[in-house]
């Protein structure tokens, strides 16, 4: 759906779909840090090998199309790169950015889902319970901050 004047040009076209790609890789960054910084990355790498011209046209294009499903994904095309347990993308994101503990990832969903409240998020009573459940988990307060904006920003606990 884009003008024929920008689609007559390969150069245009690329840079309007990584400007596209790196819009959504910002909009999701707090719903999953480590995976949406991984997708950072590898579209970094894309450009460059598009900008050093070392692949064509039509490859970058099936590159960018695979990168894009993970994108939409956002847990990759394969499924198997996450543990049976890791099922939902609330655990994945919880398992990406608390160092592929599956075990962790999988007791703080269950500790979460079982103690939030409804309109938990804003209410500081209620994010406190949430908090101490988590820091139960954790073992360790150094990452209660850091574990509790990434639930705050996960669509299933809300």
């Amino acid at each position: 759906e884009m003008p024929d004047s920008m689609k007559a040009s390969e150069e245009t076209m690329a840079e309007t779909i990584e400007n596209n790609m790196r819009k959504v890789i910002i909009d999701e960054q707090a719903v999953n840090p480590k995976y949406y910084e991984r997708m950072s990355e590898l579209l970094d790498a894309l450009i460059e090998e598009r900008r050093q011209r070392a692949i064509d046209y039509k490859e970058y294009l099936e590159k960018v199309k695979a990168l894009s499903i993970q994108l939409v994904n956002a847990g990759g095309i394969n499924p198997t790169d996450y543990p049976p347990s890791i099922d939902t993308p609330a655990k994945k994101a919880l398992y990406d950015n608390l160092g592929k503990d599956e075990s962790l990832a999988v007791q703080i969903d269950y500790a979460v889902r079982h103690t939030k409240k409804a309109d938990w998020i804003g209410n500081r009573v209620k994010e406190r319970e949430v908090a101490y459940v988590v820091n139960q988990q954790l073992n360790d307060d150094s990452h209660l901050d850091e574990v509790m904006e990434l639930l705050k920003n996960q669509h299933e606990y809300k």
